[in-house]
């Protein structure tokens, strides 16, 4: 049912929106790390809706409880499951669609798919899902934090407002702001922006930036399972994501390879390239430089406002936007691109220990 991801670091979610819990068991990790459960809770913080004034104002702890695979601090090598409690579920706020299909969301699909679906919050299908891949994507950053790996996102685009390229920003500033763009001139307007949709019942897209630092070089596998490859499909698996690219991306199209090809030089005895086209990874595997790429988020699909439908019967309606929802929701999606992007990560680095018999 393609609940599950990862090949040796694999994970497998579980719960809906409106159930009594979601959350998640991740098998494979190996035994001994060392496991921070207030670095956990940190992360989840980052995710967890009503935050902020321009974040869902749905009230939710995120306060996880390990049931397994973790013994006085560090892990037992058996499979690890983590359990996140609802608390404010409003199903009733879901009643006037359980018959009737919302514009741009899985509604109609799963109905076609399954027959029977969850209309409360969207059941499966809703972004309540990943609070799950964001406590399994901590135990993974803590197990890249050993191999020296740096992972961080951000908002750089919010509808037409852009920031700064990552080189010309400090990224430790991301956490200062409530949109989480590092420029702070940049996430005043995207803040005066996203409020300003709010206020017109309406939603905004934009774009999340993550950077990966410290990678080893020798990440990835060919031929099906190259690292941009692997990176895409966990990216594109989150909610409300249309669009992935990495490095140059659609801009290398404008290049001629002259300009493009990331040349080699030796720095006190590193390879390392001159420019960074590539975004970190050349045929399919890590080449040790900065590992960069670019999500797109559409607008939220529920909206304040009524709009045209149909019912399971085909008939015509006009569905109302109700329940309470993210006007943007970039800045809660920093810390879910993150975790994917540690899963992957993690994945990999125990799958490069069989590529070769001595290092």
């Amino acid at each position: 049912m393609s609940n599950s991801y990862g090949s040796l670091f694999k994970i497998t979610t579980f719960g809906e929106s409106h159930g009594p819990a979601i959350g998640v068991i991740i098998d494979g990790c190996p035994a001994g790390l060392t496991i921070d459960e207030a670095f956990i809770q940190s992360e989840l913080d980052r995710r967890r809706p009503g935050q902020s004034k321009i974040t869902t104002q749905r009230k939710e702890d995120d306060t996880f409880k390990i049931l397994s695979g973790i013994f006085e601090n560090r892990t037992t090598g058996t499979p690890i499951a983590l359990i996140i409690e609802n608390q404010d579920q409003r199903s009733k706020d879901y009643g006037h669609i359980a018959e009737t299909f919302r514009p741009s969301h899985a509604d109609y699909t799963y109905e076609v798919k399954y027959g029977h679906r969850d209309y409360r919050g969207g059941g499966r299908s809703s972004a309540r899902e990943t609070a799950a891949r964001v406590a399994a994507g901590a135990i993974a950053k803590l197990l890249l934090k050993e191999n020296g790996a740096d992972i961080t996102a951000f908002v750089s685009k919010v509808g037409g407002i852009t920031a700064p390229h990552y080189t010309q920003l400090d990224l430790s500033q991301t956490e200062t702001n409530i949109v989480r763009c590092p420029d702070p001139d940049t996430a005043a307007k995207m803040i005066d922006l996203i409020e300003q949709v709010r206020l017109e019942r309406d939603t905004i897209g934009g774009i999340v930036t993550c950077v990966i630092k410290n990678v080893p070089v020798g990440l990835g596998e060919p031929v099906f399972d190259k690292l941009h490859a692997e990176l895409g499909k966990a990216m594109l698996s989150i909610n409300a994501v249309k669009g992935f690219e990495y490095g140059s991306g659609f801009e290398g199209v404008k290049f001629r390879g002259s300009k493009h090809n990331d040349e080699f030089y030796n720095e006190e005895g590193r390879i390392r390239t001159r420019t960074n086209f590539s975004g970190g990874i050349q045929g399919g595997i890590s080449n040790g430089e900065d590992i960069y790429f670019n999500v797109a988020f559409k607008p939220v699909a529920t909206i304040m406002q009524d709009q045209t439908s149909v019912d399971k019967h085909g008939k015509e309606t006009t569905v109302s936007g109700r329940g309470r929802h993210d006007p943007c929701v970039l800045p809660r999606a920093v810390p879910i691109v993150e975790a994917m992007a540690a899963l992957v990560l993690a994945d990999f680095m125990l799958r490069n220990k069989t590529s070769r018999l001595h290092r």
